[in-house]
């Protein structure tokens, strides 16, 4: 297998072969993400290097060697100092390199002999260039949260689905599958967690001198649910508004941000529980939806999800909000429902609308929030008949669904049901070979 500084050589070979030329700007869009991921890949190999030696460092800078150290020898209090003034980086971001390349390295044993490392596909991946510092720091730091109490058969077959998953992910995204892929590893450990994220909920609201208030508010999960539930339905609703004033062409129409919609939809929220007759909440279809499953229902061990929410909570925590208006656990497809209509319907159902937030979790293109979708017929109800059937339908963001439509995207569904899986297919401009991507839960939920 070639080296990590042998691969670092091609990808950056690769980039200068890739190159633009002296102006990068007006390079065609294709080559500029060519480019871009030729970047990336050289970045993480870079990482790679970087991780390996700053583990080596630390390792020739422990503290029971003194004045030998290699960091005193240089100038410096410890190897992280060494190490951030050398890359011009934090000493958080230099300790967190030498966690990666002492986790991912080959381990030497007392007889002379090299152990594989502690977290091998962490290491092949991070090698291989496939996931940088950041993603393989953050699986690292997870599995061994949960290593005593998961066991290592479970914590090896987790470790080779993150590696994977982690690719192509945004720091963020990762940090939701991570959440979720704690949660069925430690399920024990889910109240406790939850219990030290009520105890620390709080708001503070202050008047600035300009009049202005502030509310500053760390919610819990469990309460943070129906607040952010109500809030996403007015913002919708609003956005909605705007757009067709926008399409009607309305030069005195209102310009708000987002912010400023979060803020009004806060006010109506309040108001019309201070029971306010003259204003309307746009709020059709908002519900706060609760996930489990039947085991977990009847037995008490493990978890729930909250839609919208990444933080996994307790099954007493979720039979407690499916107690409460306007919260619902999720049962789908009973005897009563009809979760295909063909050509009967043109709009979806409450009920099939609940049954994709099942199957795709959110946006199947950015794993946006539920709330912040609709459901998307994927052979168009007027143009190609198609029907209001789940296998046609699929969640997308206002966003992604102008990306799909406009730049040529496909949606395959395979499978049937809430069970199936979605792929999206880039246009061959994108990538020639058109290969399938995974969208929805399938990308932005812990596969376990």
């Amino acid at each position: 297998m070639a080296s990590t500084v042998d691969l670092l050589a091609d990808a950056v070979a690769a980039v200068r072969e890739v190159w633009p030329g002296e102006h990068v700007e007006g390079c065609p869009p294709g080559q500029l993400m060519t480019v871009n991921d030729a970047i990336g890949r050289a970045r993480r190999l870079l990482d790679a290097a970087a991780a390996q030696i700053a583990a080596e460092i630390s390792h020739q800078s422990r503290p029971e060697l003194g004045g030998d150290s290699l960091a005193r020898q240089q100038g410096f209090r410890n190897a992280n100092l060494l190490v951030a003034s050398t890359l011009g980086t934090s000493t958080g971001e230099a300790a967190k390199l030498a966690r990666v390349g002492d986790a991912t390295a080959p381990r030497l044993l007392l007889t002379g002999d090299r152990a594989p490392a502690k977290h091998p596909h962490v290491a092949d991946a991070l090698r291989a260039g496939a996931i940088g510092k950041d993603a393989a720091a953050a699986i690292i730091s997870l599995l061994e949260r949960v290593a005593l109490r998961a066991g290592a058969a479970a914590v090896d077959d987790a470790e080779k689905v993150l590696v994977v998953q982690a690719q192509g992910l945004t720091l963020d995204q990762l940090a939701k599958v991570l959440a979720r892929a704690e949660a069925y590893l430690d399920p024990d450990g889910v109240a406790p967690r939850e219990e030290e994220l009520r105890a620390g909920r709080s708001l503070y609201i202050r008047e600035e001198r300009d009049g202005m208030i502030v509310l500053t508010a760390r919610l819990d999960p469990e309460r943070a649910a129906p607040v952010k539930v109500a809030i996403e339905a007015i913002v919708a609703a609003e956005l909605a508004a705007q757009r067709d004033l926008d399409a009607a062409g309305d030069p005195d129409a209102p310009r708000r941000s987002v912010p400023m919609m979060q803020a009004d939809a806060l006010a109506i929220v309040c108001e019309h529980l201070l029971g306010c007759a003259h204003r309307d909440v746009p709020m059709q279809g908002a519900t706060v939806v609760v996930r489990l499953g039947l085991d977990a229902l009847e037995t008490g061990a493990g978890h729930a999800t909250i839609d919208g929410i990444a933080a996994p909570v307790s099954v007493g925590t979720a039979r407690r909000m499916a107690a409460d208006a306007g919260v619902i656990p999720c049962v789908l497809g009973g005897d009563s429902e009809i979760l295909d209509w063909g050509r009967q319907k043109r709009l979806y159902t409450k009920a099939q609308r609940l049954a994709l937030v099942e199957r795709d979790g959110g946006c199947v293109g950015c794993g946006a929030p539920p709330g912040h979708c609709k459901v998307h017929h994927l052979r168009w109800w007027s143009r190609d008949a198609g029907p209001t059937d789940l296998d046609n339908g699929v969640l997308l963001c206002t966003s992604c669904h102008h990306r799909i439509h406009d730049n040529g995207w496909d949606v395959r569904i395979e499978g049937r049901g809430v069970d199936a899986d979605v792929w999206l297919i880039p246009p061959a401009w994108i990538d020639s070979s058109r290969t399938p991507r995974p969208g929805g839960r399938r990308r932005y939920d812990y596969a376990a």
